[in-house]
């Protein structure tokens, strides 16, 4: 026979939070954001070095004397200053989620 641990007063249950709808609900959401936008970025971020190392596509001029390359190594930098701010917006709801759940167990904990 298992003895089952006592909850102490001031101790958080952690894995009644990591089992509560609610708290499954938040990690659902952020790795539905999360996984994508980590593979966009990385496949993103990779493209430039593998296609300049195999291929001459982005060697011709685009405007001027300014090839494709430094087009798209430019483009790199604004690609991560928007995903910085898709996540920063987005942030605010997981937070929000996030203190649904603190104040859905700190109820649960009062019964």
């Amino acid at each position: 026979m298992l003895a089952e641990k006592e909850i102490k007063k001031g101790q958080t249950d952690y894995s009644a939070i990591a089992s509560s709808p609610s708290f499954q609900n938040l990690i659902r959401q952020k790795k539905k954001f999360l996984l994508p936008m980590s593979i966009f970025f990385l496949v993103f971020y990779f493209t430039l070095p593998i296609m300049t190392s195999y291929s001459t596509i982005l060697n011709t001029n685009a405007v001027g004397g300014i090839s494709w390359a430094w087009i798209f190594a430019f483009s790199q930098f604004v690609m991560t200053w928007m995903l910085c701010i898709l996540y920063s917006r987005k942030a605010i709801k997981f937070d929000e989620i996030a203190d649904h759940v603190i104040t859905q167990s700190e109820k649960e904990k009062t019964k």
